[in-house]
């Protein structure tokens, strides 16, 4: 499995605090079977998170990097950024500040839960305008989707890639974000799953036990397009694919 969303760079914002907890989440995401992971600490969070590319993240990347190899951890570590959808991103991205998914065209974005709708059409539009190609993080969560989660559909339609949670699965964010979460896959609307992990207790980087939940009433076919083909072409910088055969199992009795 690849994973695109993980906060495991060290020291950068709520995710992982030192080089330990880089480590411990590493092993875990390799025990489950997870093969690359991309570290997307948080970016453009006024007056919390700011996380620009500079020294400082390339400095944390490359100590991740070290270290993984010193332990003969078999992940293969890729950069990136989740960065907050504000009304300069445009600007940012053309001025290089933003390290978009292994340094390809794909940028991992995130709003406000509480965001105005119109406003991620707006930014999302200015956006693509500058060449970029977003996906939106954890869209299951925002309470504008969660109360209408066909806006997923019209993002889809504008070339925009979608990003849940596994833990969202789970139901760990709360039984909305649970059933939008399964609406969105029922529907064919994910583009990938990803573990969004911030640590090793509860937001972890295992996407083994929500591959194996979902495997239970969705076809291995439809789970590996969302937990490994899509994440390589996004990481490749190439086009995703959406699935075209039965989405549940149910249906085909």
């Amino acid at each position: 499995m690849i994973d695109i969303h993980t906060h495991i760079l060290p020291g950068l914002d709520d995710g992982a605090q030192d080089l330990y907890d880089t480590i411990e989440m590493a092993v875990m995401a390799y025990e489950s079977g997870t093969t690359d992971i991309v570290a997307t600490p948080h970016c453009n969070i006024p007056g919390i998170f700011e996380n620009y590319f500079g020294i400082r993240y390339a400095e944390a990347f490359r100590s991740a990097k070290r270290v993984l190899e010193k332990e003969q951890i078999p992940i293969n570590l890729m950069p990136g950024m989740e960065v907050f959808a504000t009304s300069d991103l445009p600007r940012l991205l053309s001025d290089g500040k933003i390290m978009t998914i292994n340094r390809t065209k794909y940028v991992l974005m995130e709003f406000d839960f509480e965001e105005d709708p119109d406003f991620t059409f707006y930014i999302l539009e200015r956006t693509l305008d500058v060449g970029a190609r977003p996906i939106v993080a954890h869209a299951e969560r925002y309470r504008f989707v969660q109360g209408d989660p066909k806006i997923v559909e019209k993002w889809r339609e504008m070339g925009i890639r979608i990003q849940v949670n596994k833990g969202s699965f789970l139901g760990r964010f709360g039984s909305r974000a649970r059933h939008t979460a399964y609406f969105l896959l029922d529907h064919g609307q994910i583009t990938s799953i990803a573990s969004d992990a911030h640590g090793v207790e509860r937001r972890t980087t295992d996407m083994a036990e929500v591959y194996d939940l979902l495997l239970e009433n969705y076809p291995e076919k439809y789970l590996d397009l969302l937990f490994q083909i899509n994440p390589r072409l996004i990481c490749a910088g190439q086009n995703t694919k959406r699935f075209s055969g039965t989405m549940h199992k149910r249906e085909k009795m």
